[in-house]
């Protein structure tokens, strides 16, 4: 059974490997939203600020969370590298719509990281 869990600004399709106690570990089956890019504590900023190049979690990556951060798993289950291309395209198209700097240091961040993708997963992101 899937769960959606939110870990920073991506949220995953994860299942469960353990429960102990109020704590749960999580393993991630697939991406529902791919993490934000840039400066979290500055959001749009791009001048004096550090602007973070942010991976999705991995497949089959897990993680400890508490019981209360897994939600109902309200999306169509589909295989991990399917739905990062999917993450990734509603992040480009979302982020093609902005005419702002922080639009372009993102999706340069994106094209980086689609490099990156293709390299670890063996196909390729576009």
């Amino acid at each position: 059974m899937l769960y959606r869990f939110s870990h920073k600004t991506g949220t995953y399709g994860v299942s469960i490997k353990e429960e102990n106690d109020n704590q749960v570990l999580v393993q991630v089956e697939q991406v529902i939203k791919h993490p934000k890019q840039g400066d979290l504590h500055n959001p749009g900023k791009v001048e004096g600020v550090f602007f973070h190049e942010r991976r999705a979690l991995s497949h089959y990556e897990k993680r400890y969370a508490t019981r209360s951060k897994l939600r109902e798993f309200n999306v169509e289950e589909m295989k991990y590298e399917e739905s990062l291309q999917q993450a990734i395209t509603q992040m480009e198209n979302d982020l093609k719509q902005q005419d702002t700097e922080y639009a372009k240091y993102a999706l340069n961040n994106l094209e980086n990281l689609k490099n990156d993708y293709s390299i670890q997963y063996k196909q390729k992101f576009f």
